[in-house]
């Protein structure tokens, strides 16, 4: 049974809507959507509690590889996440200049002149597989905090990619199971798209059947960047304060962490511990001097999606949260 409880709040386009009874059982899974100002084009995002769970896997998992571990018991504030990987649609607003606009949230310090936008790509990106509603890929991990930032001062909230420890907790759903899935009896191919049964292609976003957290493609589809710098033993330091909010600040260009397996990946890639990481290979056929920052020519099966966090940042916050971590870049 679902309710119809909406709550207009944090202003333009930010609206909750309580949903209940759903096939999760127990669990209460809390949406809110995200409008782009000036467009019909918008996000569904989905509350995860704030909590502790124990990220990567045991050494029994079928599939576990050695960076999986060790397991560590992490805690996390409370944030909201995409339902949905970020579609072509939603980023071709930030792509492509003239269907942007200068309308803006009442609070936000938007400049649509002064964005910096994908330039054009050696090639497709997404290797002629994606359009409307599939998940937009081949961009960089720089290319896809650049749309994050666009996105934060558009909207007036601060939108970012998840670390790694967000994105696994939100995978997880508050189970145990190396796959996101609401009951134990439900397959593989109930939840993902994924070698065997993609065609070898991508498919539009959420038609598997969500997590316990109501979050769709978490396993398969597109592979999905993180905010993480990639170390094969990143969690042995996650202790003590370490273990709260734990992010591995990147600290050179590659190689990032990259989560969930794709649509050309066998099941074991596909599980929610599963990493990732990213490489320079994934431009090797990129002739261009210097080689694009924007796009990848060879990681088609990458895409991503966002989070915010669950307390408004004001628009100084926001402003100095992407000038910390991007300058003015």
């Amino acid at each position: 049974m679902r309710t119809s409880n909406v709550t207009r709040v944090l202003g333009l386009g930010w609206s909750v809507l309580m949903v209940s009874g759903t096939s999760a059982g127990a669990q209460t899974v809390r949406t809110t959507t995200q409008t782009i100002p000036g467009t019909d084009i918008s996000f569904t995002l989905s509350r995860i509690p704030e909590g502790a769970f124990t990220i990567g896997s045991p050494e029994s998992e079928i599939g576990r590889e050695p960076d999986e571990g060790p397991q560590r018991v992490v805690s996390l504030e409370a944030y909201w996440i995409t339902v949905y990987e970020v579609t072509h649609s939603q980023f071709a607003i930030f792509r492509y200049r003239q269907l942007d606009s200068g309308i803006a949230a009442a609070e936000a310090a938007f400049d649509v002149d002064a964005v910096t936008r994908p330039t054009p790509p050696y090639e497709d990106p997404a290797h002629s597989m994606g359009q409307g509603d599939h998940p937009a890929t081949g961009m960089t991990q720089w290319a896809a905090l650049q749309y994050a930032r666009w996105l934060s001062l558009k909207t007036g909230r601060l939108f970012r990619l998840p670390t790694e420890a967000e994105w696994e907790y939100a995978c997880r759903a508050d189970t145990n199971e190396p796959y996101p899935r609401t009951d134990p009896a439900h397959l593989l191919n109930d939840v993902a798209w994924y070698a065997s049964n993609s065609g070898s292609v991508f498919h539009p976003v959420g038609q598997k059947l969500p997590n316990a957290w109501g979050l769709h493609d978490m396993s398969g589809n597109a592979a999905e960047w993180t905010l993480d710098q990639y170390e094969g033993r990143a969690y042995e330091s996650w202790i003590g304060d370490a273990a709260h909010m734990p992010w591995r600040r990147p600290t050179r260009e590659h190689p990032r962490t990259v989560r969930g397996g794709a649509f050309n990946d066998e099941s074991a890639h596909v599980r929610c511990a599963y990493r990732e990481a990213s490489t320079l290979q994934w431009k090797r056929r990129d002739p261009q001097l210097p080689q694009s920052r924007w796009w990848n020519t060879d990681s088609p099966h990458v895409g991503f999606r966002l989070v915010t966090p669950d307390r408004p940042y004001r628009m100084a916050e926001i402003e100095a949260y992407w000038e910390e971590l991007l300058g003015s870049n």
